[in-house]
């Protein structure tokens, strides 16, 4: 497994580091455009559709598609070549290689592909959903509900996440502020700060109480879990059912250019999500530690609780599970992007407090979003030759009605 050299945070960026990233992704839109390469370097390349799957992640379950495809050889099967997955500590790194194409089949946080696409013009286009829900709010033991955090300070990973959309709707709709200082800031009895942390930092961060709890991607709910430091407040897909967190973002040329490419890049993840679906303890396994492929840092067990452990009547009695009817996963893989989500996930982050110049929402239209940003003709394919929408429990129609209950 191939890890990036430069050493930084997991997931997180403070806010110096932030607006540095916005001012590295403007400096390279251009680049990425031409692949960072020569004009005829590019041009070879996009005669071709068989440059190599250069897949780039960071260690948690959003990626769990991308490495599962990789470990059990769907690219091979697909007749593509998949060299080892690149290893990252940041958004920000990922980004950075994604964009100079070290890397060019990424998973991303949704609002972050928004962010960069009509931000900062990068060129990119989601193709896929990596996964839905796998995130959750976790807390101190000695909170018991939303309005227990007036007065504390909660982490988030990312400005431009799920995360930060959830947890700020959720605070608001419990009576509380959002307010963006520093962590040692005094506040108000009905003021929350949001701080950004790399995931990796939460759980001592919790452990040692300089935090009240964070909201981030699995398996660090289970970790808090597993340590006995930390309780699940709330299940982010508890509250908007079968979110999207992270997408399968490539580079905007490949999909014009290599879509016969693009198509088998898609196939091989989308199989994969449906082989992922009835083999979590595997899936688990794979990814662990102990599972001898170096694919994350984290422990079989951890693993495990975080892919299959959600039916506990605990997280009823506590008000984790508030919706059992929904009837979804902790984490689960279906690939189709609604979008209806995209809608609502626009309107959203217009009205989400983020670090940065965020003019280009003012006039950010959902339905141009929705139609410009994501392309669903290549997921639609391998979803028809991978049992149809019924294998992925979707309705015939790909539309549906976003179900969300911030209260």
């Amino acid at each position: 497994m191939t890890h990036h050299p430069l050493t930084c945070d997991c997931c997180g960026m403070n806010r110096r580091q932030f607006l540095q990233f916005g001012g590295l992704l403007a400096a390279s839109a251009g680049l990425s455009l031409l692949g960072g390469q020569s004009p005829l370097q590019a041009a070879s390349l996009a005669k071709g559709q068989d440059q190599p799957v250069k897949i780039g992640y960071l260690p948690i379950l959003d990626a769990s598609p991308l490495l599962i495809a990789h470990a059990r050889g769907a690219f091979k099967n697909e007749g593509l070549t998949a060299p080892d997955p690149t290893r990252f500590r940041s958004w920000a790194q990922l980004s950075e290689a994604f964009l100079s194409r070290q890397v060019n089949v990424v998973h991303m946080l949704f609002p972050t592909t928004i962010w960069m696409r009509y931000g900062k013009s990068v060129p990119a286009k989601v193709v896929a959903w990596n996964h839905t829900n796998g995130s959750a709010l976790t807390v101190l033991p000695s909170i018991d509900k939303p309005r227990d955090l007036g007065g504390q300070v909660v982490a988030i990973p990312f400005w431009y996440s799920i995360h930060n959309i959830v947890l700020q709707q959720l605070l608001q709709k419990n009576g509380l502020k959002v307010v963006r200082r520093p962590i040692e800031a005094k506040l108000a009895a009905d003021e929350v700060n949001l701080v950004v942390l790399p995931p990796a930092e939460m759980v001592p961060a919790l452990a040692s109480k300089k935090i009240a709890g964070y909201i981030v991607a699995e398996p660090f709910n289970a970790a808090a879990e597993t340590r006995k430091i930390g309780k699940v407040l709330r299940f982010t897909g508890d509250i908007w059912n079968d979110h999207a967190c992270c997408v399968v973002l490539v580079h905007e040329d490949d999909v014009k250019n290599r879509p016969e490419w693009t198509q088998r890049v898609v196939n091989a993840i989308v199989k994969s999500q449906r082989w992922m679906q009835g083999n979590r303890p595997e899936v688990a396994d794979i990814l662990s530690q102990e599972g001898g492929r170096d694919y994350t840092p984290h422990s079989r067990a951890v693993l495990n609780r975080a892919l299959s452990f959600y039916g506990g009547a605990e997280y009823r009695q506590d008000g984790a599970i508030q919706h059992p009817e929904w009837r979804n996963q902790r984490i689960d893989f279906q690939p189709y992007p609604f979008a209806s989500y995209t809608r609502e996930l626009v309107r959203l982050l217009k009205v989400t407090q983020v670090e940065g110049d965020n003019a280009f929402l003012r006039n950010l239209d959902p339905n141009r979003v929705a139609r410009d940003l994501v392309t669903d003709r290549f997921v639609r394919r391998a979803i028809e030759t991978n049992g149809g929408a019924r294998a992925f429990n979707l309705p015939a129609s790909f539309s549906r009605r976003e179900q969300i209950a911030f209260a």
